[in-house]
């Protein structure tokens, strides 16, 4: 039977949703504060021993002009994927949810591979309507990602694998005398600033200072700001979450100077470190585009991810459970314009991120030809 969650079961329902090897932060109760426009609710499953066999967070939030709320469980539900029983029970706890805060529509994005076609296909047996993700950034989550296998390798291991113009640009950005250090709150005006300087360089809408503050807050331990130093001035910054079996880069920013000295590097590897300090399985570099032809815009970002020797991960896409079908095509013809903007956004924000690194490549490949060094040296 399905149940929700109070302060008597929360506890549990944390422990299970941290230890399942599909948990997610963003399953996770500690999220909730991060989204302070959006009323949490959790639902549990147990079996008949009264064993937890899943868990489902599930925000709501209403939708301007019409008087019903959305209800959107990022990267659920928690539990084996291919157990129809705790699926149905906690799509059943979802309606139970709907009916008492008038919402039009349950919206999910789980953690699975798009090759699962079981999963797939049970979840449109329950009622959800399957939408498969595209290779661009229009879904809430990213529907491509790159994931690095980290689960019993040792620095060597994971060194070795990299592609060789990775070490290579890791080594001159320590040789150049760039330094990484994880840091607490009292550097995240400079993070701010830098992403601020990032957004206004590239075009896309930063978040601002207090959302990260939030965010450090509510995830404690789980969270990490990694700040990188040239001649002891902050040149740009990252933000990770530890989360049960993975690490996830989340946030990154960089000065419009000095990228020449390649801090992005150093940064991705002291994340990557902190995978294995914490017995993590997966490091997760979140989105690239599915598009990887050379000509796309983002091809650049694919390679740089890729240089650290993980895979590309396409995910199944979004499942949705209409309760009302009217306030759907109402809201959808609303949020048109709103999804559109939100499209642009996202692709600014990571042909940013590909635009650091080709400027970093390309202020290297200038200042190791002023110096009569090869642009790219192999090991």
């Amino acid at each position: 039977m399905f149940e929700f969650v109070n302060e008597q079961n929360l506890p549990q329902f944390e422990a299970f949703v941290q230890s399942h090897p599909k948990g997610h932060f963003l399953q996770s109760h500690d999220w909730a504060p991060v989204k302070s426009d959006w009323k949490w609710e959790g639902i549990l499953r147990r079996n008949e021993a009264g064993e937890i066999t899943g868990a489902m967070s599930v925000l709501l939030r209403k939708m301007p002009g019409v008087p019903y709320q959305m209800m959107y469980a990022a990267r659920g539900p928690v539990c084996d994927l291919h157990d129809a029983d705790t699926l149905r029970e906690l799509t059943q706890g979802a309606a139970v949810l709907a009916k008492k805060y008038k919402a039009y529509a349950l919206r999910i994005d789980p953690d699975v591979s798009s090759s699962d076609t079981e999963f797939i296909e049970l979840m449109k047996s329950l009622g959800y309507v399957h939408h498969p993700g595209d290779k661009d950034f229009n879904g809430i989550q990213p529907c491509y990602v790159f994931r690095l296998n980290v689960k019993d390798k040792t620095e060597d291991e994971l060194l070795a694998a990299f592609h060789s113009k990775t070490r290579y640009n890791l080594r001159l950005s320590a040789r150049k005398g760039v330094t990484v250090r994880v840091c607490g709150k009292e550097m995240l005006p400079d993070f701010a600033r830098l992403m601020q300087e990032t957004g206004n360089r590239d075009g896309f809408i930063t978040r601002p200072q207090a959302y990260f503050e939030t965010m450090m807050d509510a995830l404690g331990e789980n969270a990490r700001l990694y700040m990188a130093f040239w001649e002891d001035r902050p040149i740009a910054g990252t933000l990770a979450v530890h989360y049960g079996n993975k690490v996830w880069y989340l946030y990154g920013a960089s000065s419009n100077q000095h990228r020449n000295v390649m801090p992005n590097y150093q940064l991705q590897w002291e994340m990557i470190r902190w995978a294995l300090e914490t017995g993590a399985e997966i490091y997760d570099f979140r989105g690239v585009s599915g598009d990887l032809t050379p000509d796309n815009p983002l091809y650049g970002l694919y390679l740089f991810k890729k240089g650290f020797g993980g895979d590309l991960v396409e995910f199944c896409g979004e499942f949705e459970m209409v309760y009302n079908k009217t306030a759907d095509l109402l809201v959808n013809k609303g949020l048109g314009a709103a999804r559109t903007l939100r499209r642009k956004i996202k692709m600014l924000a990571h042909r940013s991120e590909e635009q650091q690194h080709k400027n970093a490549v390309s202020a290297r490949g200038a200042n190791t030809r002023a110096e009569g060094q090869p642009e790219e040296k192999k090991d």
